[in-house]
């Protein structure tokens, strides 16, 4: 215990500074886990009410800082080699900010500051002999719970972990309280007793087992940092955006956010997580924090809990300004998704929840679910006589069962056939779109193509490799492929992706012929043959054409062509599109970093399976490639997403900072204001 403790007295200033400032950071973190579990959280976000203002937290700091300096007497005190600045500014301890603020910012912030070459110097003070053979002395005298003061750091303590959270502000942070309540570091330190640098300077003690040096950890929140996007500054979207037509802005989330039956349903996922981060009352504040911290307009969530929307997430986000619409999937499932909108923005034009079950159908036996609103911007007052096209909003969670590619097909087709009748205007065209969801599948899939690209070929395709990236089955000897149809008619929607009933019908007009293509086919069989109900009349109808050899091969040559043509027919129904033309917020890959961007991490690999789509106006083909550009819909940004390496460094997802196996997508839209 004393060498444990030992190493903290011999830390550098710089050391105990850090943390310092991870205390505070429990601190803020105690609070949100001390709050009552009860279904009304209207508390949640009042982090201010049962803590002190930054003030009275500074003074308690200062206050700590002298009386931790005095705890020894002056005679036996070692002489100091300098003292810690520390200022914590409001901003570092609004609760609203604290979830997504960087380290990086405070540590070039001039109330916090650094010198190598003195924390070489003040290390090499405290390793002396005569120092470490004091502080072995004086940690032998003092009490379990009494504040030890290192000179040139701030003062540190040794204490038992306390119970009470509201209670537990600055208290020192040790092993055993790394080990039995990691939670409570939610925001602090990433601990791992394990992790060790393989090549480490050991500083010698007299007479004593040499020891290494804490490593320096990262903060969780330091390291699953995300950096904001601005796109409306890119060249390409100058251009577009004339600055005399103003942009009706909005932002749009889209989350997973981990329903808890499926955390207790598949505990085996989630073994590399320590039960207290897994406990819903741990991660609904921390959800909801991060929600209200980007401030999204519309909020797409899937995975969410039927009992949890109505009790708490409901209400919440009601007092939020959403206006909250939601679907439970079918059968026995507890959870589904929702779409929230802000009513100050947006005013609801229609509503369209989607069950993807359909009884009898092998390929449509799932109980998935999606919605597709319409919404209609509110544009503020004063701007006159303007007017903002109505935005098509959907969301949806298709199934994940990496075989069945067929029944993520269809159920996508459903989804879509649906948008093309929330979407379509009474000229043909559509209303922007925008598509969020979990689908399933990985951004090289096909089934992702197809949503992108507007056109998959599908007929005899593995399922399997519908969505490909989920797992490969190319080794299996029998695997499901893909035959055409896909679906029956009765399911009333067509190969493009629309309901037959709403089909824009064919134009009705005769079809002429010339006298030379019908003579073609005047000797063949259906023609040489007499029709029953023919009367016969002698020397009239009962005479049969008899056609030449000649005559005859033409024919069959004719018959051939035609044959050919129906049956290429019959294949192009193994051929799905549709006519919404969709593209991707993110591009799926980091450039920064050299690879490609995830957003889950199952079993520790790392995939991108969630999506925004929005609607765009294609310019060209490369190589099957559809390319896109902004068209009354304009992307001016998004928030980054993570590389698996970086997950992997904060042990994956969940974790104590990110409280579902997803990461949230956001990005933010235009939408041209035009004159009535």
């Amino acid at each position: 215990m004393i060498g444990t403790v030992l190493c903290y007295v011999l830390l550098p200033a710089a050391r105990l500074l850090q943390a310092l400032r991870d205390a505070f950071f429990t601190y803020r973190k105690n609070v949100l886990l001390a709050k009552s579990p009860s279904t009304q959280i209207e508390g949640v976000f009042a982090a201010t009410t049962g803590r002190s203002v930054p003030e009275e937290e500074e003074a308690l700091l200062q206050q700590w800082l002298e009386e931790g300096a005095g705890s020894l007497p002056a005679s036996e005190s070692v002489p100091a080699v300098r003292k810690a600045s520390v200022t914590l500014t409001s901003d570092w301890l609004e609760g609203s900010e604290l979830l997504m603020t960087s380290l990086s910012d405070l540590n070039t912030s001039p109330e916090v500051t650094r010198c190598a070459d003195q924390q070489h110097s003040e290390l090499n003070a405290l390793a002396s002999s005569e120092l470490q053979d004091h502080a072995v002395a004086e940690l032998a005298r003092l009490p379990a719970e009494e504040t030890v003061t290192v000179a040139g750091s701030a003062p540190w303590a040794a204490v038992v972990p306390q119970t009470d959270h509201q209670a537990v502000g600055c208290a020192g942070i040790n092993v055993e309280v790394l080990n039995d309540d990691p939670a409570v570091l939610a925001w602090s330190l990433a601990c791992n007793a394990d992790t060790v640098p393989p090549v480490l300077p050991a500083q010698p003690v007299q007479d004593t087992v040499p020891f290494y040096p804490v490593p320096t950890e990262v903060p969780y929140h330091e390291i699953l940092w995300r950096d904001w996007e601005d796109l409306s500054v890119q060249p390409s979207v100058l251009e577009q955006v004339s600055k005399n037509t103003p942009l009706f802005e909005f932002r749009v989330m889209s989350y997973n956010i981990l329903a808890q039956d499926l955390v207790e349903q598949g505990l085996d996922l989630y073994v590399h997580c320590h039960p207290d981060i897994l406990n819903w009352n741990y991660r609904l504040p921390n959800l909801l924090q991060e929600i209200q911290h980007w401030d999204p307009d519309i909020l797409c969530l899937q995975e969410v809990q039927e009992n949890h929307y109505w009790e708490q997430l409901e209400p919440t986000f009601k007092e939020m300004g959403f206006a909250c619409f939601y679907k439970r999937r079918t059968g026995t499932k507890t959870d589904g998704c929702a779409v929230c909108y802000k009513h100050s923005r947006f005013q609801l034009i229609s509503l369209s929840p989607i069950e993807y079950f359909r009884p009898g159908l092998d390929v449509l036996n799932r109980d998935n679910v999606g919605l597709v609103l319409l919404l209609q911007p509110v544009l503020p007052e004063g701007l006159g006589l303007k007017a903002v096209s109505p935005l098509c909003v959907a969301n949806t969670h298709v199934l994940f069962n990496p075989r069945r590619g067929d029944i993520k097909l269809a159920q996508v087709a459903l989804l879509l056939a649906e948008i093309d009748k929330i979407a379509r205007t009474t000229e043909g065209s559509y209303y922007p779109v925008i598509l969020c969801g979990d689908l399933n599948s990985v951004p090289d899939s096909p089934l992702y193509k197809f949503i992108r690209n507007g056109e998959l070929s599908y007929h005899g395709m593995p399922a399997w490799k519908v969505v490909s990236g989920q797992e490969d089955f190319s080794q299996q000897l029998y695997s499901r492929k893909l035959l055409a149809p896909l679906w029956p008619s009765s399911l009333g929607v067509t190969d493009k992706c629309q309901y037959v009933t709403l089909c824009q019908p064919k134009k009705l007009g005769r079809r002429e012929y010339s006298r030379d293509f019908l003579l073609q086919f005047r000797f063949c069989d259906i023609a040489c043959e007499r029709p029953p109900q023919l009367v016969l009349l002698e020397g009239v109808t009962d005479a049969k054409p008899v056609a030449s050899a000649r005559e005859h091969s033409a024919v069959t040559a004719v018959l051939k062509r035609h044959n050919s043509l129906f049956f290429l027919g019959k294949q192009c129904s193994g051929v799905i599109q549709h006519g919404l033309n969709l593209t991707s917020v993110y591009s799926h890959f980091l450039p920064q970093r050299g690879r490609p961007e995830v957003t889950t991490m199952p079993m520790g690999l790392g995939a991108t399976v969630d999506y925004i789509f929005y609607s765009a106006e294609p310019v060209e083909n490369k190589a099957g490639r559809r390319l896109y550009k902004d068209g009354a819909l304009k992307l001016l940004g998004r928030l980054s997403l993570l590389s698996e390496d970086v997950l992997l460094m904060a042990n994956g997802l969940p974790n104590p900072f990110c409280s579902s196996d997803h990461l949230c997508l956001l990005a933010s839209f235009g939408l041209e204001i035009s004159s009535l």
